[in-house]
């Protein structure tokens, strides 16, 4: 057992745990932390999307009594069908969108300069909507329309381009769409769900022949095992500071982590991939 890429994979599961929910982007994240670990080959980039499961597993836990609800509701509950129905509205820009244009994101911008741009004018959106006037018209999760969702699935789509950051391009979205924090947050998590674990199946399939269960079940292990602890962590931490808290912190973090990126690719100082 190799235990330096078992340690490899522990810091990209905490990595990803820590940020697939928060407005920082997970997948950006991972691409440099994996260039650092020399883990941005084509194997590491599908590792990199297929921990995910492990921060998914968090949501479906820690919101295990409302997706039970929703499950069992499903065959004669409209609330529960209304709520189904608005995540699979959601889900299906990304899907139709990354199917078509995947391989090529993947090929050209899942590189550290590009993230860094991501990251910088991610944080400028972020400001910009934070400062507008925000009009709530939608409280909760179970008030959304099927044309929330649509609007949401179309905003979610724009973290196709890494260090975009799902979450953030779907919470953001809410906000200037007129859902409350909590909503836009929740809804975010929810549609996570369908979103990632279908990503990962699909990425971790098409590129089945590149793994070796005897030697890469370990470390993958170890990746979902960290992402699921430290995802729960982020996502609890994350309901309680947007109570009394805007995003305006995270944007700021977006840029000086960017900067830095950025400045450290024109100087030399690290050698990022290209």
């Amino acid at each position: 057992m190799d235990l330096i890429l078992l340690i490899k994979a522990f810091i990209l599961g905490i990595v990803e745990g820590l940020t697939e929910f928060l407005p920082i982007s997970s997948t950006g994240h991972l691409i440099l932390v994996g260039d650092l670990l020399n883990m941005n080959d084509e194997k590491g980039k599908v590792f990199a999307i297929a921990v995910q499961v492990g921060a998914i597993l968090a949501v479906c836990w820690e919101y295990r009594r409302k997706i039970a609800t929703v499950v069992m509701g499903l065959p004669s509950q409209k609330s529960a069908q209304k709520f189904t129905l608005n995540l699979a509205i959601a889900f299906m820009p990304l899907a139709v969108l990354g199917l078509l244009f995947g391989k090529i994101i993947k090929a050209e911008l899942f590189k550290p300069v590009p993230v860094a741009l991501a990251f910088i004018v991610g944080a400028l959106v972020i400001i910009w909507a934070e400062k507008r006037q925000h009009n709530i018209r939608v409280q909760e999760v179970e008030d959304l329309s099927w044309l929330d969702a649509l609007k949401l699935g179309l905003a979610q789509a724009f973290a196709l381009i890494p260090g975009t950051s799902r979450s953030g391009a779907t919470i953001i979205g809410g906000l200037l769409f007129g859902l409350s924090r909590k909503a836009a947050t929740e809804f975010s998590f929810f549609l996570a769900i369908p979103t990632l674990l279908l990503a990962s199946a699909y990425d971790v399939y098409k590129h089945r022949e590149l793994f070796d269960l005897a030697t890469d079940a370990p470390p993958f292990a170890v990746g979902f095992i960290a992402a699921f602890i430290s995802a729960l962590i982020a996502i609890k931490a994350l309901l309680r500071y947007i109570s009394h808290h805007d995003f305006i912190v995270f944007a700021w973090y977006r840029i000086v982590f960017g900067l830095v990126v950025l400045v450290t690719a024109s100087s030399g100082l690290v050698q990022w991939s290209a």
